[in-house]
């Protein structure tokens, strides 16, 4: 049974801003996490992003700081969000400044790449939450900007990125200066072993909502593999971007360099191409992203962690350039392109190297990739023997998949 943004538990305040921004029906996060947070209960939630969860977090949080107006110190907010990256700093503060544009709240984005005086001037004016990627925020706190002896309510969002990005120990940091008493929430794609002891330590008695299970979006997503060796890859990408369908492209690469590479020989071929990741300035990928977000790039190059902060509606394609080592990932990738229950087209590319990590994703995702044979670079080695003479790599796999329902409990009885 759907509920409405009425059924939630919501002040008015924040309905109205919800209408005003065109939403009516909850999504399946915002459905079951939102009334457990007006209850004041710690939440861990297992989501990709896409699924909603920024407005299942940002909308109790505004609810309860808006119903319980406190005065205003310098420097010291009352609800942290704390995040991995620049873009996704600047997409969460932007979603409470919608949500809460009809109640008094006060809030603010820091993060590196960029000056800190108006950051810092933010923050000695008071506001009420305060989102931050962990390298500026501690910056802060050690230069005496910013105190979070006040803070209430404190969300740690993509906390598997914050793994993969090297950020667990500027995290376990800013943890030790937080009251004990608090609401805490935990979102995570993914549950590895760091992240289930990670949740154990932050989240009292914690409910845990789970959405969007990886089959879910994959049966929206027309997908197909196209084998191809590694130095015919580049010219692979521009004979596919030739088919006039692929209008709004998001192609990923492993590396910075790759996507720095990619991108450089799309544009010597004639292709309007910008590269987004973490060794870019603030200022040039927001510039990348806005361009390809209003469609004046038709493809943008990122790894991974960059892509987490891209959030644009009707990207048409994704291109796997480089198949990703863990099958989470692709399924993270492939679902750019399927916002909204909307449908898309995933292409990969698997080089003979990357093979294995082709044969996990299909284990993952339940289904076989259609091959596609009809390109010009076809891989000369052959596809089949690697799936039957491998008996060591189902071994690994059945290892992983133990480990796997291992953490899945761990963090169940978390």
């Amino acid at each position: 049974m759907k509920h409405s943004f009425t059924q939630l538990g919501l002040m008015e305040p924040l309905l109205r801003a919800i209408r005003e921004q065109g939403y009516d029906t909850p999504t399946s996060i915002q459905s079951q996490a939102i009334p457990l947070l007006l209850k004041g209960r710690d939440l861990l939630g297992i989501a990709q992003t896409g699924t909603g969860k920024t407005a299942a977090f940002a909308l109790p949080i505004l609810d309860y700081l808006a119903r319980d107006p406190m005065p205003r110190v310098a420097r010291k907010p009352s609800a942290l969000v704390l995040t991995p990256t620049r873009e996704l700093a600047v997409q969460i503060a932007d979603s409470f400044g919608a949500y809460g544009r009809h109640v008094d709240i006060r809030y603010a984005a820091v993060f590196g790449g960029v000056s800190q005086v108006p950051q810092v001037k933010a923050l000695r004016r008071g506001l009420d939450v305060l989102v931050a990627t962990p390298g500026r925020l501690i910056d802060l706190m050690q230069q005496g900007q910013v105190d979070l002896s006040a803070v209430e309510v404190f969300v740690l969002d993509e906390a598997d990125r914050m793994l993969d990005m090297g950020f667990l120990p500027a995290v376990r940091k800013v943890l030790q200066t937080l009251p004990q008493k608090r609401q805490s929430l935990l979102f995570s794609a993914t549950m590895p072993d760091n992240i289930v002891e990670l949740a154990a330590s932050i989240l009292h008695k914690p409910v845990r909502v789970e959405v969007t299970p990886p089959a879910t979006t994959v049966e929206r997503i027309d997908q197909c593999v196209l084998h191809v060796d590694k130095k015919d890859k580049r010219e692979l990408l521009a004979e596919v971007l030739r088919n006039p369908a692929l209008e709004r492209v998001l192609v990923f690469t492993r590396t910075k360099h790759g996507a720095d590479r990619v991108s450089k020989h799309l544009r010597q071929v004639g292709e309007s191409a910008d590269a987004i990741h973490g060794d870019k300035s603030q200022g040039a990928r927001q510039r990348a992203l806005e361009a390809f977000r209003r469609g004046k790039v038709k493809v943008l190059v990122a790894t991974d962690i960059a892509a987490r902060g891209i959030d644009v509606a009707d990207i048409t394609h994704v291109v796997n350039f480089d198949l990703p080592n863990e099958p989470e990932s692709y399924v993270h990738r492939i679902g750019r392109t399927a916002r909204a229950g909307r449908g898309g087209v995933a292409i990969s590319f698997c080089s003979p190297d990357e093979r294995r990590h082709l044969q996990a994703i299909e284990r993952e995702t339940r289904s076989k990739v259609r091959v596609v044979d009809d390109h010009g670079f076809v891989s000369k080695q052959p596809v089949e023997p690697v799936r039957s003479k491998n008996p060591a790599g189902d071994r690994q796999w059945k290892k992983r998949q133990h480990r796997r329902r291992g953490r899945s409990a761990a963090a169940a009885s978390a």
